[in-house]
């Protein structure tokens, strides 16, 4: 009966492991985020965490759409609509319209938004710097091996 107790044990640890590796990642990503966007939000432009996250799409994505932005992100038409008209109120967000579909808005940043997500990046990759300090090279590498194994088991299981 022992035996069976101590299997039971072990998976409990192993789960109870595996929910702590997550939300260690969740934690590190939260101080991450937190870190990177406090430098903007106390900053001149003063932009939100998802006024960045929605000008970070419209940076890899030129001429989207804010429908192509709601199927993205997975948030509110309705939501991201008034984020939108925010950003274009405050100059971050230029729209022109699609000469194809006059009611379709395609959206650009300007370029005070083009510096503040030139800001983002800069302070992401300091911050990634002082994350990873200590670790050597190859740490890292594993680190990144580990993390692909997760990301490959997950999407097997998605």
């Amino acid at each position: 009966m022992s035996n069976k107790v101590d299997i039971v044990n072990n998976k409990a640890g192993n789960a109870s492991t595996a929910a702590e590796v997550f939300e260690t990642i969740h934690t590190l990503m939260h101080l991450f985020r937190g870190q990177q966007f406090r430098a903007l939000r106390d900053g001149p432009t003063a932009i939100t965490h998802m006024e960045a996250k929605a000008l970070a799409f419209f940076a890899r994505h030129p001429g989207a759409t804010p429908s192509e932005l709601v199927a993205r992100s997975g948030r509110d038409k309705a939501q991201i609509a008034r984020l939108i008209a925010g950003l274009k109120e405050r100059g971050l967000l230029l729209a022109e319209v699609d000469p194809s579909d006059r009611r379709v808005q395609r959206l650009h940043l300007s370029p005070e938004s083009a510096k503040a997500q030139e800001a983002v990046r800069v302070q992401g990759d300091r911050l990634a710097k002082a994350a990873m300090r200590g670790l050597s090279a190859t740490e890292c590498e594993q680190l990144l091996e580990l993390l692909a194994r997760v990301r490959a088991n997950l999407d097997a299981d998605g």
